[in-house]
C-alpha cells in the first residue's frame, strides 16, 4: 500500500491539473517584478477570485480562459463551462454572480456558434446574464476566455484556514463523465432551479457565520484545490483519502484528478462542521470530513496504514509568487 500511495503522490505531482496550477506562481513573479509601486495586486493572491471592498460588502471578479484543444474538441461544453466554472469561483468566495461577459476566438462563426450557443444555455440555466464580450472569427485556433461580476456580503477565502479546523469536502456525485476527459459533468442535465439553489449554499453558509475559508475544486483536483488553499493559510494538513466522496466505480487515481461541475473543499471550525455537512447533505450533495488542518506546512495523503507527504508548503512554493 505505501508504494501504491507514493506512486500516486508522484502521478498528482506530474499530471496536468498541478502543472497547469503551477504557473499560477511563474506570472504572478512576473507581474510582481514588472508593476510599480502602488500598482500591485490588490487581492489577495491564491482566492478564486479578486474581492474589491465596496460599501458594506465586496465586488468580486473572477476569470476563466480554456485551452484551445479543449474549446476545438468540446465547443459547446466550453461554453456551458466558461459560464459555470466562474460562478463557482464567485460561490467559493461567499458571492452571488451579477453579469457575465467573454472573449472568443474562432476560425470561422460556424466554429464559434456551438461555444456561444453553450454559453447561452448556462446563463440561462443559472439565471445570470451575459452582458458583453470580444468575438474574432478569423483566428487560427479556437480560444475562449469567460469573466464574471459578483457581490459578497461576508467572503469565504484561502487564508483563513487555521489548525484544529476541518476539511471538509462537498460534491454533487450526480452526474457522469465526459468521457475520455477528467470533467465530471453534474450540471448539463440538472433542473435549473436546482442548479441556482446549490451554488447559494456557499455564500448562506458564509452569511450565517459558519465557515469563512473555502475553494471550488478545480483541474487540481481535490486534493489539489486544498493544497491551494493551505498554501495561502501557510498551513498543512493531513488528508484521509478513504474519506473522500467518491462516485460508485470511479478510481481514486482518476477523481483525484477530476474536476466536477459542482466541488468545494471547505476548512471548518469543528464547533460548526455538523451544521455546514448538514447544510450540503440535505441537496443531496455528497459531503465528509477528509482531513484536518496542521499548523506544521505539510500536506500528508493517508490511506489506511500507509503515509506520504504530497508537498512541503514551507519548502517548495505551488502557486505562490517566487519571492512569498
Amino acid at each position: 500500500m505505501s508504494n501504491e500511495l507514493a506512486s500516486l503522490v508522484q502521478q498528482l505531482r506530474n499530471g496536468r491539473g498541478f502543472l497547469h496550477k503551477r504557473d499560477i506562481g511563474d506570472a504572478l513573479t512576473t507581474l510582481s517584478k514588472a508593476l510599480p509601486e502602488g500598482l500591485t495586486q490588490a487581492a489577495l493572491i491564491g482566492d478564486d477570485c479578486a474581492a474589491i471592498p465596496e460599501g458594506d460588502g465586496y465586488l468580486l471578479f473572477a476569470i476563466e480562459g480554456f485551452v484551445d484543444d479543449f474549446v476545438a474538441g468540446m465547443p459547446w461544453f466550453a461554453g456551458w463551462s466558461g459560464v459555470m466554472v466562474n460562478l463557482s469561483d464567485i460561490a467559493a468566495m461567499g458571492g452571488r454572480p451579477i453579469a457575465v461577459v467573454d472573449a472568443l476566438w474562432a476560425t470561422d462563426g460556424a466554429a464559434g456558434a456551438p461555444v456561444l450557443q453553450g454559453m447561452a444555455a448556462a446563463s440561462a440555466a443559472y439565471g445570470v446574464p451575459i452582458v458583453g464580450g470580444h468575438t474574432n472569427h478569423r483566428s487560427a485556433r479556437c480560444g475562449l476566455a469567460v469573466a464574471v461580476l459578483g457581490r459578497a456580503k461576508k467572503l469565504l477565502t484561502s487564508f483563513n484556514a487555521r489548525p484544529g479546523d476541518k476539511l471538509v469536502m462537498a460534491v454533487d456525485q450526480r452526474g457522469a463523465y465526459e468521457e475520455p476527459h477528467p470533467f465530471w459533468n453534474a450540471a448539463t442535465k440538472a433542473p435549473p432551479e436546482r442548479l441556482r439553489g446549490d451554488l447559494a449554499l456557499l455564500p448562506q453558509i458564509a452569511e450565517a457565520g459558519l465557515c469563512a475559508a473555502a475553494k471550488d475544486i478545480s483541474m487540481a483536483g481535490p486534493v489539489g484545490t486544498a493544497l491551494m488553499l493551505l498554501e495561502s493559510s501557510r498551513v498543512g494538513a493531513a488528508i484521509e483519502l478513504d474519506a473522500l466522496p467518491c462516485p460508485p466505480g470511479v478510481p481514486l487515481a482518476r477523481w483525484l484528478q477530476t474536476f466536477p461541475s459542482f466541488g468545494y473543499v471547505l476548512s471548518v471550525a469543528p464547533p460548526q462542521v455538523d451544521a455546514v455537512c448538514s447544510a450540503f447533505a440535505a441537496r443531496d450533495i455528497a459531503v465528509a470530513v477528509i482531513g484536518e488542518v496542521t499548523a506544521a506546512p505539510e500536506v500528508w495523503l493517508q490511506q489506511g496504514t500507509a503515509r506520504e507527504r504530497l508537498w512541503d508548503v514551507a519548502a517548495e512554493r505551488f502557486i505562490a509568487p517566487a519571492h512569498a
